[in-house]
């Protein structure tokens, strides 16, 4: 590869290199993107950018002030015990307006990373929760225990808040458009204008743009998918909530459920100190008593008997509740569970319904990840604190009046209007939750006619976000769509990350070969995280594992089925 320089307007001194960019670049298809089967090798094609301090005040785009960039020297940022390389960080804000409804200063917020030496492909992180902060657009996105990111990589990577900031949070759904840009509109404002940046800052668009995020991330990926597929290559897609109004609403129905076998508990101190105690009703003890029951009918369906289920529907088929789990004869002692809990978890894993019958969510699996720390989390704190918020003041229309206490809300409210109010609009909220927050097409229509690709990822064990209602759209799809998307199922891993799963993957990297290079990914490798993981460890790793465990992650509706040989290693497992 010839080496050539060249000097380009504007304030910045470019460097490109022949077969990068120039006469034998990749073709472009009509959305601007190239071709993916007339790919370079990137990585090795490197763009400079200098002047990093200069380029705030050289940039101009409409309703965007860019308030600094600085430069950040390599090793200033560092992930996984890696060293990012020198990059130039720019920040900035889009469309700041005062609201009409409730007075509050409103803007999308956002970062961009520029690589000194780019790789010539931009990347989107997609953040999770209800957004409100810029964190570091470092690209980080799959796996619990990051082994790479798409700024250690060479992309320029962009954050943003989704359009409110601390100062607005938690109750920012009173404004319409604030919901807008959360639910989708920030994404479609941002991404042309980080291109233009791009292009101004290096000299030219990216070559290859992608996408990726977990949980509400996740959601937002699919999102962009469905309103925005001409302006991305790749998707990279985990734990989605793209249903997840719907999902709040399931979680605020479990704590409804759970609240009556509490028998009053508080929480003594902490942060949630005073808060209805919901884990009395279904304590640690009890949820890995769940746990171990399915282990003991599912666990061996794989061939090997190693805390792990690889087959999740087969598994479904071989538990029962009602017959695995010992009844209590009398008082709750941790080695039973009472009729009444079963009743309760029991409608709870069903995903909940109405008070006619109608079903609120998806079903959850039954899996061995049930005890980990993030499931007390999501079944017992989130149901009073974050969903409600959520479904209260950002997901229902006519949101609940302020003042608002979250607990309150969620524990006498009705179900039945909570999830009828986010079909529902009026005059000031246009567009219902299911408009602004659901993917409006969910069959990839738009990957398919433009050659684009997607990765997801579920934790079997999600007790959030539910792995069954990800299977099912799969399952859904055409088979046309399906060769543009590959699904993982990741056995034990609760959202995102952790449980005693190995949650610490890279398919970033695999996801850039098939869109660039045409090369579908069959299973990808993912380890286990001990305690000196530079990654961080996973607290819900069993002691009898190797904190170097591997295991193949398989395309569904493949699974893992061990072969023989050491039961640590990927290398004795097959998908099949």
């Amino acid at each position: 590869m010839n080496r050539t320089s060249c000097w380009l307007p504007g304030a910045l001194i470019l460097t490109s290199l022949s077969g990068c960019g120039g006469a034998d670049a990749p073709a472009m298809s009509d959305s601007g993107s190239a071709e993916p089967t007339q790919s370079t090798a990137l990585a090795e094609c490197r763009t400079q950018l200098s002047d990093c301090e200069q380029l705030a005040s050289s940039l101009h785009y409409p309703d965007t002030v860019f308030t600094s960039s600085t430069s950040v020297a390599a090793g200033a940022l560092t992930l996984a015990g890696q060293d990012i390389p020198a990059h130039c960080l720019l920040t900035g804000k889009m469309d700041q307006r005062v609201s009409s409804v409730d007075g509050q200063t409103y803007a999308i917020g956002f970062e961009l990373r520029l690589p000194l030496k780019w790789n010539r492909r931009f990347f989107y992180q997609a953040n999770g929760g209800l957004d409100g902060a810029v964190v570091p657009a470092t690209g980080n996105t799959s796996g619990g225990g990051p082994l790479t990111s798409a700024l250690l990589q060479g992309f320029a990577v962009i954050s943003s808040d989704a359009g409110h900031d601390g100062n607005t949070q938690p109750f920012f759904g009173y404004d319409p458009q604030a919901r807008l840009d959360y639910g989708y509109q920030a994404v479609g404002k941002l991404t042309p204008m980080a291109k233009s940046v791009i292009r101004a800052a290096y000299g030219r668009a990216p070559t290859f743009s992608y996408i990726g995020g977990c949980s509400n991330g996740g959601r937002h990926t699919m999102v962009a998918a469905a309103r925005y597929s001409d302006q991305y290559d790749g998707y990279l897609v985990g734990s989605p909530g793209f249903h997840l109004p719907n999902a709040a609403v399931a979680s605020i129905y479990g704590a409804q459920q759970y609240a009556p076998l509490s028998g009053g508990a508080v929480i003594p101190g902490g942060p949630f100190a005073g808060l209805p105690d919901l884990s009395a009703a279904f304590t640690p003890a009890e949820h890995q008593l769940l746990s171990s029951k399915v282990l003991a009918r599912c666990d061996a369906l794989d061939g090997a008997t190693d805390g792990m289920v690889q087959n999740m529907v087969a598994c479904q088929a071989a538990f029962n509740l009602d017959r695995d789990v010992p009844t209590c004869p009398g008082p709750r002692d941790g080695t039973c569970l009472s009729a009444e809990q079963k009743v309760a978890i029991g409608n709870i894993f069903a995903g909940g319904t109405t008070s006619t019958g109608a079903p609120i969510y998806a079903r959850f699996p039954f899996d061995a990840g049930h005890a980990a720390g993030g499931t007390l989390f999501w079944d017992f704190i989130s149901p009073l604190i974050l969903d409600p918020v959520a479904v209260g003041t950002v997901f229902d229309t006519p949101p609940a009046p302020n003042p608002f206490i979250p607990p309150l809300f969620a524990l006498t409210g009705s179900i039945d209007q909570m999830l009828a109010a986010t079909f529902a609009t009026n005059a000031t909220y246009t567009e219902s939750a299911q408009s602004f927050m659901v993917p409006p097409d969910l069959s990839l229509a738009g990957l398919r006619r433009g050659g684009k690709r997607m990765l997801v990822y579920h934790g079997v064990s999600d007790p959030i976000f539910s792995v069954a209602d990800t299977v099912a759209w799969f399952d859904g799809l055409s088979r046309q769509s399906k060769n543009s998307a590959e699904l993982y199922l990741v056995p034990g891993m609760n959202h995102c990350s952790d449980g005693p799963s190995t949650d610490q993957f890279d398919l970033l990297t695999p996801l850039v070969r098939w869109v660039e290079q045409g090369e579908a990914p069959q299973q990808v490798v993912a380890s286990a995280r001990g305690v000196t993981n530079p990654g961080g460890p996973n607290f819900d790793l069993p002691p009898d594992w190797s904190p170097t465990r591997t295991r193949p992650l398989c395309a569904y509706p493949r699974v893992a089925v061990y072969m023989g040989g050491d039961i640590e290693r990927a290398e004795s497992f097959t998908c099949k």
